[in-house]
């Protein structure tokens, strides 16, 4: 059985970026999080213990978020690594961190990264 846990446009006001203003002033920020696991047991069981705690995964990405990080791609790995090294039963991890107003000229929607990562 292929499974997901998705945790979807996690919104947090954090202080990333390579621009002193940014430590001081601050953005908003989106996170989405997908992760995949059999979960089978947890299906059959209903027991919080045979699945992967979504609340504990969103506590890490708070977590991760209040250390700041010149680089969206620095703040992404710390968050994957932890969730990774917590949770050994994931076998794929995505997550994708949104800077909803970068200092750059036009106007857009935000500036993304995201990383993916299969896991043996």
């Amino acid at each position: 059985m292929k499974s997901k846990i998705m945790l979807e446009d996690i919104k947090i006001y954090a202080y990333h970026g390579v621009l002193p203003e940014e430590a001081i002033i601050g953005n908003h920020y989106v996170v989405n999080l997908e992760v995949h696991a059999d979960l089978e047991k947890a299906s059959q069981s209903d027991d919080l213990h045979d699945t992967i705690n979504y609340a504990e995964i969103n506590e890490i990405i708070h977590q991760e978020m209040e250390i700041r990080s010149e680089l969206l791609e620095h703040v992404i790995a710390r968050i994957s690594n932890k969730i990774e090294n917590q949770f050994p039963q994931i076998t794929y991890i995505k997550v994708k961190l949104t800077k909803t107003s970068p200092p750059m000229r036009g106007e857009m929607k935000g500036v993304s990264v995201e990383f993916e990562k299969e896991i043996q």
